[in-house]
Order: C-alpha cells, then sequence, then structure tokens
C-alpha cells in the first residue's frame, strides 16, 4: 500500500556570518511497514515572511487512503444501474469523474528488477542482507540505490526527496517509502563492504553460467575520482590530491583499480589511495587474483606506467609464468628504433602491419595502423595550422612583455602537440619574441604517427593475435568510461571513508547489471547501448486510475501503460514478457486530491 500522511512546514535556525537565518521545508510524514512514521522533504521553501507562512500552511492538505478490503465485486456505470436489485456486492461508479494519478516511471525500474534477478544477485544478497529485526529490507534498499545509479545518477539525498517518489519501485518490490528514508539508504553502505569478496566469487559464477566467459585473459587498468570536500583528513585516509585523469587537480581523490574480460565483465576491483602511483599496483593485485582464483596461465593486458621492471621480471620468472602483453613508453622506442629498421613488415590484419623483435627474452611488438596514422597526422596538422597563425597574430600585436607571455600560455595550452614542433624565442628587454619550426622534431613525430611498441612474453608469434589482444584493452576503457559517464560515479560526496568505498561498490555492482544488459543486446543489435535502451523502457508509465462509486467508495486500478511497438520489439528480442497488470483495489472513502500549491 502506499501509504500518504501529513504535510507540515518545518523549519531550522543556523548561524552564518553572524546572523540567525530561519529556513523552512515542507516536510510529510509517510506510514511505512510495521507502522513506523518516516519523513520525507517535499520542498526547500528557504527564508520565507510571516504571511507567506500563513499562506503555505493554508495550501497544505492532509490526504489519507483507506485500507483495501479483497472482495469480488460488480461494478457498473452510473447511469446503467435501473433494475438492479440492491446488493452490497454491486459498485455503481461515476465514471464521469474518473481520475488518473501518479504517473510514475515503471518500464526502467522493472528492467533493472529483471537484471538484478538474472544476476541472482536477489538471492545472494538475502542471505547476507537479511531483514533486520524491525523488517528493515536491506536487500531491497540496496537495489534501489542500484536502480537510482543506473537510472538517474545522483546523491542519496536526491533519491530520498524526489527521485523515488517518481519511479515504481515501491510497486515492483511490495515496499512503501521506507525503502527509501534516507538514514537507511546511508546505513545499507554501512552493511556493504563486507561482501565485496564474495560478491566478486559470485559474479565469476554468473559469468561463466551465463555467457561462457573464460578468465585465460585479463585486463587491468587504473583511474581515479575526485570529491567536493576540503582537506585535511584523517591519517591513514585514502583521500589524497595525486595525479588526476579528471584534471581535476584542485580536489582530493581516490584510485580505483579495476579487472575485467575481454567482453568487459568486471572481475574484481580496489580503492586505492588517490595519490597512488600506478606502478605501485600491479604485485599486490596480482597475488590477490591468484589468491581468489587459484593459479593459472593467465594473460595481463596492461598500458603503459602500470608494471616495473621488476615486477615484469618476477611474471616471467613465476612458475608457471604469468604471460603480458602491455604498452611501452616511447623512450624504449627510440633505443630500439635501429634494431626495429631492419626488420620486415607483417601484415596483422588490414591496415595494420607490424615488426617482431625477439631480445632479452621478451617480444616486442613494434605495430603501424593506417587508419591511426591519418588520424594523428590530421590532429598534428590542425593544431601546427592554428599554433602557426596565432604566433603570426602576436607578433603583429603591441603588447606589454607580461601580456605576451600571458598570451603565449595560453596558445600552448590551446595546442600543445604543436606547441613542442615550434621554437619559440622570447626577447629578455622587450616584448618581442621569433619563432621556427623544428624539423628534426616534425620529423620523428611523423614516423611514430600511429604506431605503438608493445612488449610481450608471450610464445606466440602470430601477429594477428598480438595485435588483437591489444586492442582488448579498450574493454577496460569503456568500463571507466560507463562508470564515470552513465553511472556519474563522480564527484563523491560522502564525507566518511567507508561510504565512499561502498559508493564505489554500489556503482560496481551498478555496471555488472549494464554489461550483462550489453551482453544480452550484443546477440541481436551490437551498436544498441544499455541506455539507450533503458530509455526505451523508460517510456513506460505507471498511472493510478480512480474512478468513484456513488457510495463514497473508490475503485482504484493501477496499470502500466501500453509499450510502444519498438519497445515490444526489444521484449521479443530480449525474451522478456511484460508481468500482469496489478488487480484493482477499492478504497473504504474517497481520497482528497492534494490541492494545487
Amino acid at each position: 500500500m502506499y501509504g500518504c500522511g501529513a504535510m507540515f512546514l518545518r523549519h531550522k535556525i543556523r548561524r552564518k556570518d553572524g546572523k540567525l537565518h530561519r529556513t523552512f521545508s515542507i516536510v510529510e510524514n509517510r506510514r511505512v511497514a510495521g507502522g513506523r512514521v518516516v519523513q520525507r522533504h517535499v520542498l526547500y521553501l528557504g527564508e520565507i515572511n510571516d504571511s507567506q507562512q500563513q499562506a503555505w500552511r493554508k495550501s497544505i492538505e492532509v490526504f489519507d487512503e483507506g485500507a483495501a478490503q479483497s472482495r469480488t465485486l460488480s461494478l457498473f456505470p452510473e447511469d446503467r444501474c435501473e433494475g438492479l436489485l440492491a446488493d452490497a456486492s454491486i459498485v455503481q461508479l461515476k465514471l464521469s469523474e474518473m481520475r488518473l494519478c501518479r504517473p510514475r516511471q515503471w518500464g526502467a525500474c522493472w528492467l533493472v528488477l529483471r537484471l538484478w534477478r538474472e544476476l541472482q544477485l536477489d538471492r545472494f544478497r538475502a542471505e547476507r542482507l537479511p531483514a533486520s529485526r524491525k523488517h528493515t529490507r536491506w536487500d531491497d534498499i540496496l537495489l534501489v540505490l542500484l536502480a537510482h545509479r543506473l537510472l538517474a545518477p545522483g546523491s542519496e539525498w536526491r533519491l530520498h526527496r524526489k527521485w523515488f517518489e517518481r519511479t515504481a519501485l515501491a510497486d515492483l518490490l511490495g515496499g512503501d517509502f521506507g525503502l527509501a528514508e534516507i538514514h537507511k539508504l546511508y546505513a545499507c553502505h554501512d552493511r556493504l563492504l563486507a561482501h565485496k569478496q564474495a560478491v566478486f566469487a559470485h559474479l565469476r559464477g554468473r559469468w561463466r553460467d551465463l555467457f561462457n566467459a573464460r578468465f585465460d585473459v585479463l585486463l587491468y587498468d587504473l583511474t581515479s575520482t575526485y570529491f567536493e570536500s576540503a582537506p585535511p583528513f584523517p591519517e591513514g585516509d585514502k583521500r589524497r590530491h595525486g595525479y588526476s585523469r579528471d584534471r581535476r587537480s584542485d580536489c582530493v581523490q581516490i584510485v580505483i583499480a579495476l579487472v575485467v574480460t575481454p567482453e568487459g565483465l568486471p572481475l574484481a576491483y580496489e580503492v586505492l589511495a588517490g595519490n597512488t602511483a600506478d606502478k605501485t599496483t600491479l604485485r599486490g593485485f596480482l597475488a590477490r587474483i591468484e589468491a581468489q582464483y587459484g593459479k593459472a596461465s593467465r594473460i595481463w593486458l596492461m598500458d603503459r606506467g602500470i608494471p616495473t621492471e621488476a615486477v615484469l621480471a618476477e611474471m616471467r620468472s613465476a612458475d608457471p609464468p604469468v604471460c603480458y602483453l602491455v604498452g611501452t613508453p616511447k623512450g624504449r622506442l627510440t633505443r630500439l628504433e635501429r634494431e626495429l629498421l631492419a626488420k620486415p613488415w607483417q601484415q596483422a590484419r588490414s591496415g595494420v602491419q607490424v615488426k617482431l623483435l625477439a631480445q632479452d627474452g621478451e617480444l616486442y611488438v613494434f605495430a603501424e595502423s593506417h587508419d591511426r596514422v591519418g588520424k594523428e597526422r590530421a590532429m598534428r596538422r590542425r593544431q601546427l595550422k592554428w599554433l602557426w597563425a596565432r604566433l603570426a597574430q602576436l607578433a603583429a600585436m603591441r603588447l606589454t612583455r607580461e601580456e605576451l607571455l600571458m598570451k603565449l600560455g595560453a596558445a600552448r595550452s590551446q595546442a600543445p602537440t604543436a606547441w613542442r614542433l615550434v621554437k619559440i624565442t622570447v626577447e629578455q628587454q622587450n616584448a618581442s619574441f621569433s619563432y621556427r619550426l623544428e624539423r628534426d622534431k616534425l620529423r620523428q613525430v611523423r614516423r611514430r604517427e600511429g604506431r605503438y611498441l608493445l612488449r610481450t612474453n608471450l610464445t606466440s608469434d602470430d601477429p594477428a593475435q598480438l595485435w588483437g589482444y591489444y586492442l582488448q584493452l579498450v574493454a577496460v576503457e569503456q568500463a571507466f568510461k560507463s562508470l564515470k559517464d552513465e553511472l556519474g560515479i563522480r564527484p563523491i560526496f560522502h564525507q566518511l571513508e567507508r561510504r565512499i568505498e561502498a559508493h564505489v561498490f554500489i556503482a560496481f555492482l551498478a555496471y555488472c547489471l549494464q554489461v550483462t544488459l550489453r551482453q544480452r543486446l550484443r546477440a541481436f543489435a551490437p551498436g544498441l547501448t544499455p541506455r539507450s535502451v533503458f530509455e526505451k523502457f523508460a517510456a513506460v508509465q505507471m498511472i493510478d486510475v480512480q474512478v468513484p462509486a456513488t457510495d463514497g467508495r473508490e475503485i482504484v486500478l493501477t496499470r502500466y501503460t501500453e509499450p510502444e511497438p519498438e519497445l515490444k520489439l526489444l521484449l521479443h528480442h530480449l525474451r522478456l514478457d511484460l508481468p500482469a497488470q496489478p488487480p484493482p483495489r477499492i478504497t473504504a472513502g474517497a481520497i482528497i486530491p492534494p490541492a494545487t500549491l
């Protein structure tokens, strides 16, 4: 039952800038399971005067819905009851007064619930997050958090205040507003981290059962995400300033290390301090994966900067050896350039050719992609053309030396790649400068555009296979893109470290649901994204159809809208069947519609 209660004005007093400020909000009491009453923040009004307060108090209506009684009734329109015998089972309806109430999003929420059950997280979580003695359903609250992260990522406060009421999650889960009580949302965070390793093991089994996934090739990478909070933080806290991949060096951050399969199926992650260097993380992660999944012949794919020479040596000397394919800094290319020139090109695939160089127990793979050559060359030419024109403009201007330096700095930030190819000399005594193209650097850049140097200890010398392995690194990059752009993992507003890590854990689980849908879509529409599918399902709304009766009662039919033809096609290909419509219910008394505020 969707329980509504009384709304009222609540005020808070706080001191700011030496003054007392009295702010008002409209708050609603909601009765939930167990007879408890929780409060929902409805509307923030700010500082209002006495007359405004009085106006708001007059506008607030109290409305209630009587208890539903399950009975078999005969329904007739009001104007067609002549000749019928008086009978308590006959209800005469006022069709002219029919109302459509509480439109709410149903389709996408239902799809999230199906994905949750497909991964069997409902059973897994019910065992580890059982209801409390006060009948708090922690597993359902977690599902609400995941649905919010997938469909409309934002803060828990936004979920509590706005989003939950606009969805049909309470209908789907057989719950009420208690699932979005703000304190319970935060308390759910505090119960999650103890089950992280168990979730990793559970997911590995589900990936194998659902998609026949193999774990002999693993992708490893790191990213960072920032916070809207200010230091100092306690000793040992993971929130630290460090190299920011989000270009927010002004904010503290954490580092997230992630392991996925080539299909993008996530296996494990770790939250590290924000100032953690990439090269210090690999050894520990190799040990964790080996401890959890046992020793096996795995291939690790990584970008440059992650492994150190010492760790790579350990991987080669392990029993059995741990195989790897890793990007290589361009400094090593300079050192190996002479040996590579003597090697012949081999065709890896259409538009890609490679050179192979065996050295010191490793195989170096020098690859050239014709498409990438054209792209990087066009980007470099565009930047250089713009920079050259800008320098000519600055040379013709009458500027002070300080103004000139500032404008040169702006030009450098606008075209960093081209800036490295131009020699600029600023006079010490006046506001003049000279510039020239460094042709030796340009020749070197041209030779390396669209080319990559990889290193591996794999015994395979098949160029196509080695290049294919390297292209799979796109999967982990896509995982980070989804976490940041679609699931809204950044910025993080939590202030407690355990809740920060729980926030990442919730985003990780949401990504697991998203990638499950993506795997389903690949079977019939590889170009169709989970985001577009959720948007299609979101078009299905749930509405309460309220029809008053002549005796003061009211029939309530809760119905979801008919799916559009394109959604029916999606349901067919995904092999999904929508559930039956909920049964009607009758209220003991008429519902008073809320006043228009």
